[in-house]
């Protein structure tokens, strides 16, 4: 079976756990702050701020940021659920502005008209490894006033017109198993404001600067050793990683174009799409549906998956509180999208054998 996601753990990872393990100093040291540095470094901005996964990150960049109970988020139905409910998690509430349906990323014509006297921020989502519009997301910031925070945990490496993502306004990324670099679990948040990084480092570490010494209510987000030292071996690796997905990608692509009723991914122009998903549409002109395809690929060897099923807005929770606005973008794209495997471990026989079992005759 060709997994929809496997990542590479090599040697020099395996070797910085044994290596942190035996010094018997386990969390939020030496390691995690080398790994800040680098990872800061990277994506361009002053600071980074680690945490134990990407949903305390993006908590964490929301509260730093000064969003109060009652406040107003604007930000896309179409993510995984933690975009949303870190909105929540400080008792705010998300407002869904549909989807651009080439992209799938939240559309900045829809954004505007939702802008209103309890707005605090946009949370925009690079999804699937493709950056949003940025400069017409950051533009409204500036004209409103509002934070601006970009959820980059599928998009590692992605670039907006030459610069990283991240580095625009407060980074989030999760380094997840299947996310193109990874930690096992584990978050950071970067940004260029001294002022967010210092609250945000105080915020994850039970609201503390000094031992014992607590300013303000905080958390145990923190991110350990074990994982930094992880961290650092895959950010070595990064850029290849990246580097064979886009390959792979690009391989996909050309065969599925001939397929009638299926549509590869649209990469925007200016953008450096990373692929954490490789997201196709099933279209009515396809002879199955989206679910008998799922079926068939699997049958024949191939996981995907679906990224994703139901819009936020859709979700039983959200609905009970009362989030019964229509999207109809974001609802077309969660009955048509499937992920297929995209992951820098494929070999040219896996390509080939996910492209034939596409070929329905």
């Amino acid at each position: 079976m060709i997994p929809i996601a496997q990542p590479v753990i090599d040697q020099a990872a395996v070797n910085a756990i044994s290596a942190v393990l035996s010094s018997g100093k386990l969390a939020q040291g030496e390691q995690v702050k080398s790994f800040e540095g680098m990872f800061a470094s990277y994506c361009g901005t002053k600071y980074a701020v680690a945490t134990s996964n990407g949903t305390n990150a993006l908590q964490l960049a929301l509260l730093a940021s000064e969003i109060e109970p009652g406040d107003e988020v604007i930000t896309t139905p179409f993510s995984f659920v933690a975009s949303a409910n870190s909105i929540l998690y400080c008792q705010a509430k998300p407002i869904f502005a549909d989807i651009d349906p080439l992209t799938f990323n939240i559309d900045p014509k829809n954004v505007e008209r939702l802008i209103g006297p309890r707005t605090r921020a946009i949370l925009g989502v690079h999804l699937y490894g493709q950056p949003f519009d940025v400069n017409e997301i950051l533009s409204l910031c500036s004209k409103h006033n509002l934070a601006f925070i970009e959820d980059a945990c599928q998009a590692h490496g992605a670039e907006y017109h030459g610069q990283r993502v991240g580095s625009f306004g407060i980074g989030c990324f999760s380094f997840y198993p299947t996310k193109n670099m990874t930690t096992g679990e584990g978050g950071m948040m970067t940004t260029n404001d001294t002022r967010i990084a210092e609250k945000a480092s105080v915020l994850r570490n039970h609201g503390q600067r000094e031992r014992y010494k607590h300013e303000m209510l905080g958390y145990n987000f923190r991110m350990t050793d074990i994982a930094a030292a992880i961290g650092i071996t895959q950010l070595a690796r990064l850029d290849e990683f990246n580097a064979k997905r886009i390959q792979n990608a690009n391989y996909l692509s050309q065969a599925i174009r001939r397929i009638n009723g299926l549509i590869s991914p649209f990469v925007a122009n200016g953008i450096k799409h990373v692929f954490h998903q490789y997201t196709i549409r099933v279209t009515s002109d396809y002879p199955i549906s989206r679910d008998a395809l799922k079926e068939r690929l699997q049958e024949k060897g191939v996981s995907s998956a679906v990224h994703y099923p139901i819009p936020i807005h859709k979700q039983p929770m959200y609905e009970r509180l009362g989030y019964s606005v229509t999207l109809p973008e974001a609802e077309k794209a969660a009955s048509q999208v499937l992920s297929l495997p995209i992951h820098p471990s494929l070999t040219q026989s896996d390509l080939d054998t996910i492209i034939e079992a596409l070929i329905y005759e």
